[in-house]
């Protein structure tokens, strides 16, 4: 099984962002750093809201997509749908 994970943040003004990657801790740290995305650069302090794992790359891209589909309001429990998925 890949290690490949989708993850949700809350932004400090109360924004969700939506991501992929392999290593979440890193990611998170890129993000609070302000060298991951453009977004989240204004945004932070940011903390993880949820994640979900996925089989691979297609797969975790594809469950993005379908997260950044849902309103705001069921963004967080779409994704704690998820098989495995996890609060911190």
């Amino acid at each position: 099984m890949s290690n490949w994970r989708v993850y949700l943040l809350t932004c400090s003004d109360g924004t969700l962002y939506c991501g992929v990657t392999t290593d979440l801790a890193r990611r998170l740290a890129e993000h609070n750093a302000g060298t991951a995305s453009k977004y989240t650069r204004a945004r932070r302090p940011l903390a993880l809201a949820a994640s979900a794992p996925s089989r691979d790359k297609g797969g975790a891209l594809r469950l993005e997509l379908a997260v950044k589909k849902q309103p705001r309001a069921a963004k967080l429990a779409f994704l704690l749908a998820q098989p495995g998925a996890e609060r911190p």
